[in-house]
C-alpha cells in the first residue's frame, strides 16, 4: 500500500496584500505560481514595530514593494534566507534599498558542499552571500522575538529552517512542505543529508510548521513521518524496478511517477538519482561506470 502525505493544498490570500498569521508572524506572497512554488513564495515578517523578514522571494520589485508597504512605519532588522533557490534569496538585493538589515543564512550556495570539497553548478542564486553566517543552533535576537536556526541540508546544501521560540514555530523553507515533496537534486541536493534532516526534526517539539509555500503543517510529526515512508517506498520501487531488469533512471521514471504530468519527468529523475546515489553509497546498488544519471544499475 502507497504511503499516504496528508497533503495540504488549500490556502486563502491575496496577492501583494499582507495577512496575520498570528501576534508576531504575518506573511505576503508573490505573485510567482509555479510547479515548484504553488501559489508563490511565501514572505514572512516576525515581530513588531523592528521585525525580521524570512525569504524576500524573487527579484520582483512588486512583491517588495508589498513587503514594504506590510512593514510601513516599522523597521526591518533582519534578513533570514532559508536557501539560495532563485524564488528565495534573490529579493534581499531589492530590499537592501529599502533597508540596511543585513542578511543571514548558512552560506552562498552550494555552501554545504563546496565544505566537503564538492563542486556545485550554478542554477542558484550565486550573487547572494550572507553578512552574517549561521549554524545550527545559533539563536538570532530582535525586539520581542527570538530565532533559533536548525541546519537541515538535503534539498540544498545550505538549507536552514528558522524557529520562533515565542510560538514554537518552524518556518521550513522547501525541507517540509505541506502542499508536496521536496525535489532533491546532485550534487547540491543530497538524499543522505535531506533524510538525516528530517529525523532531526522528529527530535523537536515544533507546534507547527510554515513553509515558504503553501499552507501551515499543524501536525508536523506525523507528516514528517510519512514523509520519510514516502522517500523509503521510493527505494523499494528502485529496488522493484531492477529486480525486474529495468536499470535506467529515465526507464524507472514513468513507472514510479505514473501519476506525475511528463513535463515534470525530469525532476522527478533528479530525485529518483538522489536516491540511487545514496544506496550505491550503502552497497545496495551497483553502478556499471561511474554513477550518473544516465548511468545503468543493478542490485548490489
Amino acid at each position: 500500500m502507497a504511503v499516504e502525505i496528508p497533503f495540504r493544498r488549500e490556502l486563502r490570500f491575496e496577492y501583494g496584500k499582507v495577512a496575520e498569521l498570528s501576534a508576531n508572524i504575518r506573511r505576503v506572497i508573490a505573485n510567482n505560481p509555479g510547479p515548484f512554488t504553488l501559489y508563490g513564495t511565501g514572505t514572512y515578517i516576525l515581530g513588531r514595530g523592528n521585525v525580521a523578514v524570512i525569504d524576500p522571494g524573487p527579484a520582483d520589485p512588486a512583491h517588495i514593494d508589498a513587503i514594504v508597504a506590510a512593514t510601513e512605519g516599522e523597521r526591518i532588522t533582519h534578513l533570514l534566507v532559508t536557501h539560495t533557490h532563485m524564488d528565495h534569496s534573490p529579493g534581499c538585493r531589492l530590499l537592501r534599498e529599502a533597508t540596511d538589515a543585513p542578511t543571514y543564512g548558512y552560506g552562498p550556495h552550494g555552501a554545504g558542499k563546496i565544505e566537503q570539497g564538492v563542486p556545485v553548478e550554478e542554477g542558484g542564486d550565486m550573487d547572494f552571500v550572507p553578512e552574517l553566517k549561521v549554524a545550527d543552533g545559533d539563536v538570532i535576537e530582535g525586539d520581542g522575538w527570538s530565532v533559533e536556526c536548525v541546519y537541515t541540508p538535503g534539498h540544498t546544501s545550505n538549507h536552514v529552517c528558522y524557529q520562533l521560540r515565542e510560538e514554537r514555530t518552524l518556518f521550513t523553507g522547501d525541507h517540509v512542505m505541506g502542499w508536496s515533496t521536496s525535489i532533491v537534486s546532485p550534487p547540491d541536493g543530497d538524499m543522505q543529508s535531506y533524510m538525516e534532516s528530517l529525523r532531526l526534526l522528529l527530535e523537536r517539539d515544533d507546534a507547527v510548521y510554515w513553509p515558504t509555500h503553501g499552507p501551515a503543517i499543524t501536525q508536523p510529526r506525523p507528516h514528517v513521518e510519512a514523509f520519510i515512508a514516502h522517500r523509503l517506498e521510493r527505494e523499494d520501487e528502485i529496488r522493484d524496478c531492477l529486480a525486474r531488469d529495468i536499470r535506467k533512471i529515465k526507464e524507472m521514471v514513468p513507472i514510479m511517477y505514473a501519476a506525475l504530468p511528463e513535463f515534470m519527468y525530469p525532476a522527478a529523475a533528479r530525485s529518483v538519482f538522489a536516491a540511487m546515489i545514496y544506496m550505491v553509497e550503502r552497497g545496495e546498488v551497483h553502478c556499471d561506470g561511474e554513477v550518473a544519471l544516465d548511468a545503468t544499475y543493478s542490485l548490489g
